[in-house]
Order: structure tokens, then C-alpha cells, then sequence
């Protein structure tokens, strides 16, 4: 898959340096597999949700949520959102 941005992952892990480790690992895991659906994408990632037409990631122990865009079709993810549990939580981001 086709992550875009890495950026967003980086400035999260700036400003939450613990979280770091486990958004490269989601990364690796991401940029070495392929998914044709979202069902294949669970086989990976059992905890991953849909919300909408987005996907919702936990990250490093459930601390941390990746929210995203899927592509299957052009093997492409889109990231949307990192935020901690809170953040995420609160719901600012589906705004």
C-alpha cells in the first residue's frame, strides 16, 4: 500500500515521542502488504474499524488512533487523523 502522508506520522510522533515505535511499525506493516478489502486488511489489523468510509486504527496498545482513508482499488491509504485515545474520543475529528 501507498501510505499518504508520512508527514502527519512524524509530527504526531514529534509531539508524542512514545508513540513513535508503534506508528513505524503500522507503517512497515502497511507499506510491505497489500489489501483488496477490508476484510483482507483485518487478517493484520484484528482491531481496525470502519467508521463511515474511513478505517480507524489503534496504535501502540490502544493509546493512540490512526484514522484513514482506503483505497483498495488503487492500493493507496490516506491518512486522515492521529490522535491520542482522548481526541479521539471527544469526536472533533469526524468535523
Amino acid at each position: 500500500m501507498h501510505v499518504i502522508t508520512r508527514k502527519r506520522l512524524n509530527e504526531f510522533a514529534l509531539i508524542h515521542p512514545d508513540a513513535m515505535v508503534p506508528i513505524a511499525e503500522w507503517y512497515r506493516s502497511m507499506k510491505h502488504n497489500t489489501f483488496s478489502t477490508f476484510s483482507e486488511l483485518r487478517t493484520l489489523f484484528p482491531a481496525a474499524d470502519k467508521v463511515g468510509k474511513l478505517t480507524v486504527f489503534n496504535i501502540g496498545g490502544n493509546k493512540y488512533r490512526l484514522v484513514a482513508a482506503v483505497h483498495y482499488n488503487r492500493k493507496r491509504i490516506y491518512i486522515r487523523a492521529v490522535l491520542t485515545h482522548d481526541a479521539y474520543n471527544s469526536g472533533k475529528w469526524k468535523e
